[in-house]
């Protein structure tokens, strides 16, 4: 019996991207998932404003669901990203740590199902929040 949370932390582990990024698997079980990126001048998007480039963001929120999505019980391993549509709500606050949390919340015998949001330390209000359908790797 392979465990899902071991299996889905050491994938995280050894992304690339998720390296150079600094993101840390903070939670992770039973479909639910919470990663944290923490603010680096390499990570800005607008060197005036100091704002963080929504590419990483956006490459967090992904990495975020495809753990939640692999932690979760009737998931049977890994996943792909089949659409996830972002809205980006402002800009996160320069100098402040991201935490983007994950939950899946269907599964069928194909896709998985996701919602996810991303914060600062203003945690009321969201830096942006998306939905995403993955693949559901058969056996």
């Amino acid at each position: 019996m392979i465990d899902k949370v071991k299996f889905a932390r050491q994938f995280i582990e050894a992304i690339p991207h998720a390296s150079a990024l600094g993101l840390e698997l903070t939670e992770i079980g039973d479909g639910r998932a919470v990663i944290t990126m923490p603010y680096s001048d390499h990570l800005i998007g607008d060197p005036e404003t100091g704002v963080i480039h929504g590419g990483a963001v956006s490459a967090m929120m992904d990495t975020c669901c495809g753990a939640a999505v692999m932690s979760h019980p009737s998931a049977p391993g890994a996943t792909a990203t089949i659409d996830l549509r972002i809205d980006y709500m402002r800009a996160a606050t320069p100098g402040q740590r991201l935490t983007t949390t994950a939950d899946c919340y269907h599964v069928t015998r194909n896709v998985a199902f996701v919602r996810v949001f991303t914060v600062d330390d203003d945690t009321d209000r969201p830096v942006a929040t998306a939905a995403g359908a993955f693949t559901v790797e058969q056996r």
